[in-house]
């Protein structure tokens, strides 16, 4: 845990008592902070008044005693209106912070040299901040994860100068981390998201541009016009940009060109990385993932070697084109985390033979945006409450069957892959829906697949598999 030194002595109301919520509340106490928490569900205020937190409704709270006020960041700030203790907050000019800011303010006070690389982007954060921590680890580095991914970040150890931190950082937390100042700032893309918090595309896109912004060195992916301009932008201001791209040639920076991994200086180029054979890192967005975290771990002293090692030894991360297991020229791939169609074509982009499962409960658009993929589909096997309109959608471009459970799917799928003497081919669970038709969650799915696949005969799982 990180004491949260910076507000020892002071009276902080905290709103927001789920698991990330309690361990600021902890982090904040063990900081000598008097903290007051509430929340709206009543269970959460028992859960933490059993761990000693104090707790009482914060609208007969005395506000102008607080010198802070800590939001989780999943309660409304601005869109699509303020949530109540925001405005009892800027009624009484109490600042409005959250767990990431509390973070930074820690990291200046006990050691401000401790390398800190942030990410951010609308897709691919949780890839690149985990192949980034682990190449770090690989080489040795005394490495921390966390933020929007895994552990909180106020659970982390606490800073000292060679302990490097790699956080993933949501718009919803940018929001509230003011003085974020990353040693390496991510910023992957963007695209509309979240538009329900942030009201519109611009406003979305400027607390992103905050976290780079802030750092002193932004690394920026450069494939779509908001993110372009916001590298445009910084360097006006005589920030120092980084850019990447996964699909453009760049006079500096660093680009994917195929499998290789390039960088640009005054438009001469030369091979830093590559991927070809590393199963986890498949994709075009996953080259955008390798750029941003090569050119981050370059920044924060690692050499070309041990960033090599560590894209080569990247197990990938669950749920996510998670290579779970592989019987002859069958490959089984686990990209359970795709719940909508856009999630659903990265998979679909990275190989040439699929056997798709695909359904669950359906998403606005169905699949009709993947229609460019069909051709690249040896058979659909299709589940859930999604079938009959996947089906339709199919039609006659793409063979297809209604399976209606994943545990059918993957032993039909699984069946006809072994048939198929083209070479390499992939059983690939993308659902391109969300799971509450027929499981918890997509982690549930996710492992009923892994299950499934690993039942059938002669299936070996592959290193890193859950």
């Amino acid at each position: 845990m990180i004491p949260a030194a910076s507000f020892a002595g002071k009276h902080v109301s905290l709103f927001g008592l789920g698991g990330s919520g309690i361990a600021t509340a902890r982090a904040l106490i063990e900081g000598g902070a008097d903290v007051l928490a509430w929340d709206d569900n009543p269970d959460s205020v028992a859960k933490a008044a059993a761990t000693g937190i104090a707790t009482a409704d914060l609208r007969g709270a005395d506000w102008a005693k607080f010198s802070a006020f800590v939001l989780s960041p999943g309660v409304p700030l601005t869109h699509p209106k303020p949530h109540w203790t925001v405005e009892l907050a800027k009624g009484a000019g109490v600042e409005v912070i959250g767990d990431i800011e509390l973070f930074c303010r820690e990291r200046i006070l006990q050691a401000p040299t401790a390398p800190f690389i942030a990410i951010t982007g609308t897709n691919g954060k949780s890839t690149t901040t985990a192949l980034t921590a682990h190449i770090l680890k690989s080489a040795g580095r005394d490495t921390q994860m966390g933020g929007n991914i895994g552990r909180a970040v106020m659970t982390l150890d606490p800073p000292k100068p060679d302990r490097h931190y790699v956080v993933e950082c949501s718009s919803y937390q940018i929001d509230l981390a003011p003085s974020i100042n990353p040693t390496a700032g991510i910023l992957l893309n963007l695209t509309p998201d979240h538009l329900d918090r942030h009201g519109t595309m611009q406003h979305y896109a400027s607390i992103k541009e905050r976290l780079v912004a802030g750092s002193e060195t932004a690394i920026i992916g450069i494939d779509d016009s908001w993110c372009a301009q916001i590298a445009e932008r910084l360097e006006r201001a005589g920030r120092q940009v980084i850019r990447i791209s996964k699909r453009l040639p760049l006079t500096d920076g660093y680009f994917a060109d195929g499998t290789n991994l390039m960088e640009a200086v005054h438009g001469r180029y030369s091979k830093v990385a590559f991927l070809e054979g590393i199963g986890s890192l498949r994709g075009q967005h996953n080259a955008q993932n390798a750029l941003a975290a090569v050119a981050a771990c370059l920044k924060v002293g690692l050499d070309l070697g041990e960033i090599q090692s560590g894209l080569e030894s990247f197990p990938g991360l669950a749920h996510r084109m998670e290579q779970v297991g592989r019987k002859d020229h069958v490959l089984f791939v686990n990209d359970s985390k795709a719940t909508n169609a856009d999630a659903a074509a990265p998979a679909l982009s990275s190989f040439p033979r699929i056997y798709w499962i695909a359904g669950g409960l359906p998403k606005e658009g169905g699949i009709e945006p993947l229609r460019g993929f069909f051709p690249r589909i040896a058979k659909a096997y299709l589940i859930g409450e999604a079938a009959p309109a996947f089906s339709a959608t199919l039609g006659e471009a793409v063979p297809y069957e209604i399976s209606g459970t994943l545990a059918a799917a993957v032993d039909h799928a699984a069946h006809d892959a072994a048939r198929d003497d083209s070479g390499e081919v992939v059983v690939l669970l993308s659902p391109a829906c969300a799971s509450f038709d027929q499981f918890k969650n997509f982690e549930v799915r996710g492992e009923a697949f892994r299950q499934a696949a690993s039942a059938i005969d002669g299936v070996k799982p592959i290193g890193g598999a859950r």
